[in-house]
Order: C-alpha cells, then structure tokens, then sequence
C-alpha cells in the first residue's frame, strides 16, 4: 500500500540491480507523459522511491495521484520490484 504522509502518496520500490531499476524508471516516465502527472521520486542503485501529490491542487493527493500510484504498482509488479518498509 502506499502511505499517505504530509499532504503526499509515498512508497519505495527494489529491484533485482540498477539495470532493471532504471528500465522501470523508463516507463514510468511514459507512463507519467501519458497521464500528464510528474512524481518526484529518487533512484540509488536498484531502490526507486517516489512521492506523489498534485502541485496544481495546492500540493496535495488528488485522484490523479492515485491513478499514476495504480499504474506505478502494475508496472513495478512486472519488472519485480518488492516493496519496501
């Protein structure tokens, strides 16, 4: 599940090395385009975190942030990323 924590969406994601972190980065970056809703998210070798909130909303979680964490979990869930705590 992600966690709702000051006004954002977050949750953190590990993959199998950086090669498969950063082939999930790529497209959740389409997938972002698509949607027209940006993350911040970091990345350090195969861990990628994320927050998600609305800035146009006044920083805060909209249903477009849901929407872009649904798609985010489909595709972290097909590269084989675990949660992590």
């Amino acid at each position: 599940m992600w966690t709702e924590t000051d006004n954002a969406l977050t949750r953190t994601f590990r993959f199998q090395d950086f090669k498969m972190a950063f082939s999930f980065m790529s497209d959740v970056a389409e997938e972002s385009e698509y949607q027209e809703h940006h993350p911040w998210w970091s990345n350090e070798y195969n861990v990628v975190s994320f927050r998600l909130r609305t800035h146009d909303a006044g920083n805060r979680v909209t249903d477009k942030d849901h929407q872009l964490a649904a798609a985010i979990d489909k595709l972290a869930a097909d590269y084989g990323g675990t949660v992590e705590l």
